[in-house]
């Protein structure tokens, strides 16, 4: 995109020498060129046919070098005046100089502007000695003209860096926002995975008398660990190409897969299943995943319940727990239902957790079903 916008300057700025040089000699444009010293009365010979493109083609490399093309388009502009050539339109490039002086400086700036102003001062005192009749104040207009085309150029220039600036910002909020949701689905993916994996690790040490119970364990914490892996390259090629997201309708193999690490849940549905966005439904499969998982953590064994409730306007999930008090939090830093949070927020939703009066705790999330 940048090498396609440096190719049309290039052919932008080769338009602009073009049109400066040809129309210096039309007929009816080639006078209307700038004049300061309003004393020309020298036909264009060799020499200023050379100062007028000295006027012009340096405007080729004012963008790569701004300060070395205006000084060398100053001092062309300068030596015509002097002289007393005849008034071409080839002198317009000055103000083109300046603005790309203005535009393209990026170091010393104002020993730039400063170098400039004295050495138009100069000029403006060369060319009265050489028998101007120009008055003070015209010298001071035609030097704010030239300020102007300076400043037009700053401007342009300000506006530029400000607008990079924001890009660089939005780039910085994008990849931000990107690291914090793969750091959510990291979480969400294998912890749910590993905490199973460690239940059924730990339950087969107590039975190494009961063969047949072992054997069932290692295989549960085998296939625990195959879907992890699994669910580890849908994540990883997401990072390349869309994927797609978890539905509530898996929620009943998830329920089934706690279960299988001897977790007790029970799922329970109610009315009929609404059309939702992505997002929503993939924060709906999350809530219940963390839930599971803080019920595995700690609460092994507990009575489990995951009650689904399809609204008009929302899906309703909540997942309690039975158990002593603090039986969703444990020893945990919470990054899980942080996360769960921030899941849901941004889809417009509401979620609440805290433990039950009885003991045991809830998590419970209200999704719009119109969220994107």
């Amino acid at each position: 995109m940048r090498g396609r916008a440096a190719r049309w300057s290039g052919h932008a700025d080769s338009l602009v020498v073009a049109a400066l040089i040809a129309f210096s000699f039309v007929p009816g444009a080639a006078d209307k060129g700038v004049d300061l010293a309003e004393m020309g009365h020298r036909p264009l010979d060799a020499a200023g046919l050379g100062l007028l493109l000295a006027q012009s083609v340096p405007l080729l490399a004012r963008r790569r070098w701004p300060g070395a093309c205006l000084a060398v388009v100053a001092a062309a502009f300068c030596a015509f005046q002097l002289l007393g050539y005849l008034p071409r339109f080839g002198s317009l490039g000055l103000l083109v100089a300046l603005y790309g002086a203005g535009l393209g400086l990026r170091r010393h700036r104002t020993i730039a502007a400063v170098a400039a102003a004295a050495a138009y001062t100069a000029s403006a005192v060369a060319v009265h000695v050489a028998g101007s009749r120009e008055r003070s104040m015209d010298y001071l207009t035609f030097g704010l003209v030239l300020a102007a085309c300076w400043g037009a150029g700053g401007w342009a220039r300000a506006r530029g860096e400000a607008a990079e600036a924001r890009r660089l910002r939005e780039e910085d909020a994008a990849v931000a926002a990107e690291r914090a949701r793969i750091a959510r689905e990291l979480h969400d993916v294998v912890t749910h995975h590993v905490t199973a994996m460690v239940v059924q690790a730990d339950t087969a040490a107590y039975l190494t008398e009961e063969p047949d119970r072992v054997a069932a364990g290692l295989s549960a914490i085998g296939g625990a660990g195959r879907r992890a892996l699994t669910d580890l390259r849908h994540l990883l090629g997401a990072l390349d190409a869309a994927e797609p997201e978890p539905s509530p309708k898996g929620l009943a193999e998830l329920v089934e897969r706690s279960r299988a690490v001897g977790q007790p849940v029970e799922l329970v549905e109610r009315g009929e299943p609404r059309p939702m966005g992505d997002a929503a439904r993939t924060a709906a499969y999350r809530v219940v995943q963390e839930a599971l998982t803080n019920a595995l953590k700690h609460a092994v064994g507990a009575r489990t319940v995951v009650s689904v409730e399809h609204g008009a306007e929302a899906m309703d999930v909540e997942v309690t727990t039975d158990g002593p008090a603090r039986t969703g939090l444990g020893r945990g830093g919470g990054r899980g239902l942080a996360g769960l949070r921030e899941r849901v927020g941004v889809v417009g939703g509401d979620l609440r957790t805290g433990e039950r009066p009885g003991g045991g705790f809830t998590v419970h999330a209200r999704i719009p079903t119109g969220a994107p």
